[in-house]
């Protein structure tokens, strides 16, 4: 991992300001979407009339990228309403003896938190600490609230290296039988196990030792701050589509013709393909719909990058009605055909032969495993006159069921 950012040190703090009026956000971004339909829609007429359409054309991309930033700050406050609805973190366990010295510790250095024993609960041999508990969830909450894959998928917590499941793959057999005939054994169902590896994945922000002198500095949010941006960035791309290497395995690679499909005992996730090359139109989006088990409809949605997201706005039914929707009040997301959408920014663009879109229950299809823990080490060593704070979590994640998910493959020219 480049750390070319590395000596950001406590300049990246950024002050909470106010939040934005969500529901003038709202507002604008449906007073938007309605002036990119008619704009749209012009466009279209001018083109089946064979008419120049280059200023028309720019107002269409200068209206979507309105509506790409209002959905993007509509969404960003959807996901803090949700957390505070949820009660936001849980109740967190305050071991105030430890914590300060763990503070001490990382403000200081050992010799001034020498005075407290309780510091070595928390170490390792090679002089690294469990942050408090406090500070582990801080950090946990804010992956959660930057990681859309964190936000719909479900999650493990567990204290060893991985974590086995077990999958009944069938072969249980029965009969009819008369009121006396013999009952003769029938067939026993079969298992198949699937483990999910932790892998690690750090974080090194910096700080200088004067800063860190200064008493106002609250080290837990600059710590926590600092480690979500790495840890998400790192995160979002391998619940995508991690190789499983020191990392977790991404779904798409569990895709029908992917390097993991034939490694889960339920099999791969199912594909449908585009009628056209290169595009995406109005009736692949409703195959991908209903190739989905109606028993996992009812907590679908769409994972896809904005990029694709901005192509599959243009697109209408057969009623000339357009399948993207935007969000029409506070708390609720941009909808496909009536599905929430997920924009996941590590999906792969619109090209030949690329998995470009996803659907389905992610709550039943993806786990995410969490090693108990996050782990820092204080070096005022290597990077003078900054100090380090090397900072590790060991995460895992991987297919849990291919059946509520399916797949969109872009048909290649």
């Amino acid at each position: 991992m480049a750390h070319s950012n590395i000596q950001r040190g406590l300049m990246a703090v950024r002050a909470e300001g106010a939040q934005p009026d969500v529901k003038a956000t709202v507002e604008a971004l449906n007073k938007a979407f309605a002036d990119f339909k008619a704009a749209n829609d012009e466009k279209i007429e001018a083109l089946k009339k064979d008419r120049a359409v280059g200023d028309v054309t720019a107002k269409v991309e200068k209206i979507d990228a309105e509506i790409v930033k209002l959905q993007a700050a509509v969404d960003e406050a959807n996901v803090k309403m949700a957390a505070v609805e949820m009660g936001g973190a849980p109740a967190r366990v305050k071991d105030r003896e430890y914590t300060n010295a763990f503070e001490a510790h990382m403000r200081k250095g050992a010799v001034q938190a020498a005075a407290s024993g309780t510091l070595d609960k928390g170490a390792d041999s090679d002089g690294g600490y469990l942050a408090p508990v406090e500070w582990d969830r801080s950090i946990t909450d804010k992956l959660v609230q930057v990681s859309p894959m964190r936000q719909i998928a479900r999650i493990q917590t567990i204290s060893t290296n991985g974590f086995s499941k077990l999958f009944n793959t069938g072969g249980l057999t029965s009969g009819w039988v008369g009121e006396t005939a013999a009952r003769t054994q029938t067939d026993t169902p079969t298992f198949g196990s699937l483990t999910y590896n932790t892998g690690e994945i750090y974080a090194n922000p910096a700080a200088t030792q004067q800063l860190l002198d200064d008493a106002q500095v609250n080290l837990e949010s600059w710590l926590a701050g600092e480690v979500q941006t790495e840890f998400a960035y790192q995160e979002g791309k391998a619940f995508v589509s991690g190789d499983g290497t020191n990392k977790p395995t991404g779904f798409l690679q569990y895709v029908t013709g992917g390097t993991k499909a034939s490694t889960h005992p339920l099999g791969a996730i199912g594909v449908t393909t585009t009628g056209t090359a290169s595009v995406i139109g109005a009736d692949d989006i409703l195959t991908l719909i209903y190739s989905l088990p109606s028993a996992f409809t009812g907590n679908a949605r769409f994972v896809m990058n904005r990029a694709t997201q901005g192509a599959i706005r243009k697109l209408k039914d057969s009623n000339d009605v357009y399948l993207w929707q935007p969000s029409y009040l506070a708390g609720q997301p941009a909808t496909l055909c009536g599905f929430p959408i997920t924009e996941m920014p590590d999906m792969p663009d619109i090209a030949d032969n690329a998995l470009a879109v996803a659907f389905g229950d992610f709550q039943r299809g993806y786990l995410i495993v969490d090693r108990m823990g996050v782990r820092v080490l204080r070096d005022p060593y290597s990077n003078k006159p900054y100090v380090n704070f090397y900072t590790t979590k060991r995460v895992g994640g991987g297919l849990l069921d291919p059946e509520p998910l399916k797949a969109l493959k872009i048909k290649a020219v």
